[in-house]
């Protein structure tokens, strides 16, 4: 194996190797244990305080991982869980409601580590990373907390015992960094880094293996002499990756469309990618590659759970006010009410009188441009927020299902409404990139 060693992976993906690593270097875990039976994980959960995320111990993508919230939920999960066992055992960990996640990729030689990019998630933590749509460079984490970042990415990647590249997942809550995770080798963010920057991590990685160091590697160009990925001039483009997410070709056994609400388990088949001088803008190109352009008018939907509902009025408040129809079912359209926003009622879909036409009917009819639903408890709930996803994906309707998610929604569709863009090749891209020059574009 050329660069990094199987016994460092190991110390990595050891839960016990890889807190006392993270204890030395005096950086913090959500609160975590692992069990191989129900009454183990019990203990340790009742401990931790739910909700916690729980998941086999050495598998990719996210696979079997899930967010539990009470007892009867954690006894269900492990009595299905087949790839838990002694020496397996499930991995335990306090889930981090409203944290922002940052990606992280870089490259180490033992004595200098080089950072590729610093990625910040625009859904909250909770989604797989490979299902969230990132931005780097980052646009609401100041420089102090980038430099956190830089600093614990350094300090992970010489306790784990890294030659060439790593990916560190972090999660910011109350101006905390939290280390959720390491993985000592290539991540699926390289190439959106590589692309986004103009540096082939990749490349780096294999010659680094064979012997080179940082410093060989910008003295012969391959890496930059001066910036790096957590240092980039201010007029870099901004990159956006957002997720490929084709619901609408899996079906359940019984013929429905797989649920599009996106979990703790990986579930995307590709991304995209949108560049430009400004977030929004870049947003907006993302989601024109991933399923075509937001819409710019029309009716949005909404459908709020409690705990979202003081966070999504500000930005159904401006929708409003941008001109969209708000359409929403009873509770949700009580609260928009008292906040001054006035929106159309829908039946829900368990509630719909007979003859009556539901959200679903409304959706399915193409009288819905855009959806806001965030899940809620319940099994009702649960039913409701199902169909209506479920709706949204077979007819290509564009649906929200996070508060972070509507707000980048409603930055790109203003954007889209006040501004053209034109589209430059990604060789073109490269050399401003390298010339430190942004092209030219809408905005000057």
């Amino acid at each position: 194996i050329l660069g990094t060693t199987p016994e460092a992976i190991d110390l990595a993906e050891d839960r016990g190797e890889f807190a006392r690593v993270l204890h030395h270097a005096g950086l913090r875990q959500p609160k975590n244990g692992t069990a191989s039976t129900f009454e183990e994980a019990s203990l340790i959960a009742n401990d931790i305080g739910y909700p916690v995320l729980v998941r086999p111990s050495y598998v990719l993508g996210g696979r079997g991982m899930e967010i539990v919230y009470d007892e009867d939920s954690l006894r269900r999960y492990l009595e299905n869980a087949t790839e838990v066992s002694s020496n397996r055992p499930a991995l335990i960990d306090k889930f981090l409601e409203d944290a922002i996640e940052i990606d992280v990729d870089a490259l180490f030689d033992g004595k200098e580590v080089y950072v590729g990019g610093v990625m910040e998630h625009i859904e909250e933590a909770g989604i797989h990373s490979g299902d969230s749509a990132c931005v780097l460079p980052p646009v609401t984490l100041g420089p102090e907390v980038v430099q956190r970042v830089r600093e614990a990415t350094a300090d992970i990647a010489r306790g784990v015992g890294v030659n060439g590249l790593i990916n560190i997942q972090f999660a910011l809550a109350s101006n905390i960094l939290y280390v959720i995770e390491a993985n000592p080798r290539a991540s699926r963010t390289v190439p959106f880094v590589s692309k986004a920057t103009g540096v082939q991590l990749a490349k780096a990685a294999a010659l680094m293996g064979t012997g080179r160091t940082i410093a060989q590697l910008r003295a012969e160009g391959v890496l930059p002499s001066k910036y790096d990925g957590a240092d980039l001039p201010v007029n870099t483009p901004v990159a956006v990756k957002e997720a490929v997410l084709p619901f609408a070709r899996f079906r359940t056994a019984e013929g429905s469309v797989v649920d599009s609400l996106l979990g703790p388990e990986m579930r995307s088949t590709g991304e995209v990618m949108g560049i430009d001088k400004y977030f929004d803008t870049a947003f907006a190109k993302a989601q024109a590659a991933v399923g075509g352009p937001l819409p710019t008018s029309g009716r949005l939907f909404v459908s709020v759970a409690n705990k979202d509902k003081r966070s999504a009025v500000i930005y159904v408040k401006m929708f409003s006010n941008l001109g969209f129809e708000i359409v929403s079912t009873g509770g949700t359209a009580d609260v928009l009410r008292r906040n001054g926003i006035e929106s159309t009622v829908v039946s829900k879909i368990t509630d719909a009188p007979e003859g009556e036409d539901s959200v679903a009917d409304w959706i399915t009819d193409g009288k819905i441009d855009l959806i806001f639903n965030t899940p809620s408890g319940g099994q009702k709930a649960r039913s409701d927020g199902y169909q209506i996803r479920a709706a949204a994906t077979s007819i290509g309707v564009p649906i929200m299902t996070t508060v972070s998610e509507l707000g980048a929604a409603l930055q790109a569709i203003t954007a889209q409404r006040q501004y053209s863009w034109s589209v430059n090749s990604l060789q073109v891209h490269e050399k401003n990139l390298r010339e430190a020059v942004l092209a030219e574009d809408s905005r000057g």
